[in-house]
């Protein structure tokens, strides 16, 4: 395979396949409440990204059996990561989010997948991860929204945050030493591939455990959808976003599991979605050029631990 796949680091670790079971909360993030601002970003609709979830007013137990009997029974699986979606999912009180993680456990659990915002990681809420998986034994993964490292774009996308947030919580939550996985966005209309190709050194001298790609999708009912039907942008072409995506991959350390490279977004909520393509097609695609090409990731990965003094060194040395 030309890069590291989730699917397989899981069967790995695990001995048999793992799936994720979606927890759909009654949360939104600080940057639509007038916290850090409104509006939320400009490419997210009301209902965020849970268009295929459980409704909030189910309880978390309720979802975990509904769920992981639905997926236990059509995919023939036994263990199962619970993963807190939506939105941001640290952003409540901290007593609230002590509560939602004591609702956590089913048999069948082998971890939690934490989806939230940098800013929205704070050491005493990680002290309660801490404190959660050392009651249950599960693995924690926290997944951090991104998009891009280019801080123009964030703002242009009203993001409600720069680079400097996602690094100091990187920094904070790896010392507790749970696992990360950072969410980017390799088509967002103001980053070029030059963007693209420093988001993956950022990812790999940040030793990121997990990466997950999207490609952007135009969402109804947006700010980003309004500018997107005003001509304001325009959206660049599958087989450049494919170009992106093996750029990304090669620049990114070998070591770096790839959850995805592309999602998918129901065609009733969109103006653009992956440009009227199946995503499993725009996969199967990169995964040819790259083998046809003879690439893999990380073959471009030479620009850590002091480049510029291989001259002085032996290959063995370097």
């Amino acid at each position: 395979m030309a890069y590291q796949r989730y699917a397989d680091t899981l069967k790995e670790k695990y001995g048999e396949k793992v799936y994720k079971i979606p927890i759909n909360l009654p949360v939104t993030c600080p940057n639509r409440d007038g916290n850090c601002g409104t509006g939320g970003c400009t490419f997210c609709s009301d209902v965020g990204i849970g268009y295929e979830m459980l409704d909030t007013k189910i309880h978390i137990q309720d979802q975990l059996k509904k769920n992981i009997e639905y997926i236990g029974k059509r995919y023939k699986a036994n263990k199962f990561i619970a993963y807190l979606q939506n939105f941001s999912n640290t952003y409540m009180p901290l007593e609230t989010f002590k509560e939602v993680l004591g609702q956590i456990r089913y048999e069948g659990l082998v971890g939690i997948s934490i989806s939230t915002r940098p800013d929205c990681i704070h050491e005493d809420y990680l002290r309660a991860i801490q404190a959660w998986q050392a009651e249950t034994g599960y693995d924690v993964c926290i997944e951090l929204g991104l998009q891009t490292m280019n801080y123009h774009t964030l703002k242009h996308i009203n993001r409600g945050h720069g680079l400097s947030e996602y690094l100091d919580a990187v920094l904070r939550i790896k010392r507790y030493g749970f696992e990360i996985c950072t969410h980017l966005i390799l088509n967002l209309p103001w980053d070029n591939l030059d963007d693209v190709v420093e988001n993956a050194k950022l990812m790999s001298v940040l030793e990121m455990d997990y990466i997950k790609l999207h490609a952007l999708y135009i969402t109804k009912n947006t700010k980003m959808g309004r500018q997107y039907e005003a001509g304001e942008f325009e959206m660049i072409s599958k087989e450049e976003y494919e170009e992106r995506v093996i750029a990304f991959l090669r620049y990114l350390a070998p070591e770096v599991v790839i959850q995805r490279i592309i999602g998918r977004a129901p065609e009733e909520y969109t103006l653009f979605a992956n440009w009227n393509t199946s995503w499993w097609k725009i996969h199967d695609e990169i995964i040819a050029q790259m083998v046809d090409q003879g690439l893999q990731q990380g073959d471009l990965c030479d620009y850590r631990n002091g480049k510029a003094l291989g001259k002085f060194m032996t290959k063995e040395e370097a």
